[in-house]
């Protein structure tokens, strides 16, 4: 065969291979949509965008669709940009440019979800419910025990999209912890996920722990001589404020579990070993909020039979006094009765022995409802 044939044959398998390589890069990524929804400015509502290729930081690019653009080209890397209770004007041109469903955006930017996993082609949508101890001097009826926020995360293939809801749960320390173990950083946008996932849980076990002081608090004070005063609300409130960490963690667990053990196209399968950590710690969490809700309720049925003890110590002492009054009552009540012919009516010694005997009757009864432990 001649020079010029083999040539020939080289460009074609070159240009069949190029062909390839470009409908691989192309399936793996969608399509950058430069449109000028996704060009114009963000808003204030974007806290961070960051671009990682390899697990470290790498120099973001003059806005966010030249960043991506330039992680798609590469097909390695990806980008995080996180959000802080974003509208729908300020989310709608990187909705468009990741192609984000409209019904995970509009869970997004209205907030108020029950944590949850979602699944939108090769993104996958997940909330959390975020909470925190607020902190007091001393518990009351109206005290604000545990406050909750919500993050929503995006997950693609080269992408990582949060927003947050509330004023607290930021995501800078986490960022920070994660950019320093590049190792774990360069699984890909699972591994943000997963250490999201992780401090939310952690964050339940902490405020869980902090509960618990208040309750011995509360459970000492009812135990207490005077208990039956304790006010009962402190007990309701902290009913309360369990049931919101109940309704952020209980509800966790089977997203997690599916993170765990379902092959899903953007988690990395040595990623799932770290969501089977995560949802040991969220088992752990939702037993102690389960036993701490039977234990206050058993403080409150502890609280209930002190006061009716309480109320029954009362009514004894209120009927011991009555019967003690009843017998000068009865003799006075006899000789106020204007008759002529009374017993000692006209006798020197009856008044002080009427008032004797009426001394006596009362001492002795007053003697016996004391021996009996009602006075």
């Amino acid at each position: 065969m001649s020079m010029a044939g083999n040539l020939r044959k080289a460009t074609a398998r070159g240009a069949v291979g190029g062909l390839r390589k470009v409908a691989r890069l192309t399936r793996r990524r969608p399509r950058v949509d430069l449109s000028h929804h996704a060009r114009s400015p963000l808003g204030s509502a974007v806290v961070n965008c960051v671009a990682y290729e390899g697990g470290v930081r790498i120099p973001e690019g003059s806005d966010l669709v030249d960043t991506v653009h330039r992680i798609r080209v590469r097909d390695e890397g990806f980008v995080w940009l996180g959000l802080h209770e974003p509208t729908d004007r300020e989310f709608a041109g990187i909705a468009e440019l990741f192609d984000l469903h409209p019904l995970a955006v509009e869970d997004a930017v209205e907030a108020h979800q029950r944590p949850k996993m979602e699944r939108y082609g090769d993104t996958l949508f997940a909330v959390f419910k975020t909470v925190c101890y607020a902190e007091h001097a001393e518990l009351t009826a109206t005290n604000e025990v545990v406050s909750t926020g919500e993050i929503m995360v995006f997950v693609g293939p080269d992408f990582v999209i949060t927003v947050r809801h509330g004023p607290h749960g930021s995501l800078g320390p986490l960022r920070e912890e994660l950019e320093s173990d590049p190792e774990q950083l360069s699984k890909g946008p699972a591994a943000v996920l997963h250490a999201i996932a992780d401090h939310v849980v952690d964050d339940y076990g902490t405020v869980t722990d902090s509960v618990q002081a208040d309750i011995d608090r509360v459970e000492a004070d009812v135990f207490a001589e005077d208990g039956a005063r304790t006010d009962a609300g402190r007990i309701y409130q902290l009913k309360r404020e369990l049931l919101e960490l109940k309704r952020a963690a209980v509800p966790l667990a089977r997203p997690l579990q599916e993170l765990a053990s379902r092959p899903i196209r953007v988690v990395d399968p040595e990623i799932q070993a770290y969501f089977r950590d995560v949802c040991d710690h969220l088992l752990r969490a939702t037993e102690q909020i389960a036993a701490f809700d039977e234990l206050l309720n058993s403080i409150l049925q502890a609280h209930v039979a002190q006061v009716t003890v309480a109320q029954n110590e009362d009514m004894r002492k209120i009927t011991a006094w009555a019967a003690v009054i009843a017998v000068p009552t009865m003799v006075c009540g006899v000789y106020g009765m204007n008759f002529d012919h009374m017993p000692e009516l006209h006798w020197r010694f009856g008044y002080p022995i009427v008032l004797a005997v009426i001394s006596v009757a009362c001492l002795v009864l007053h003697r016996g409802f004391r021996r009996n432990g009602w006075l």
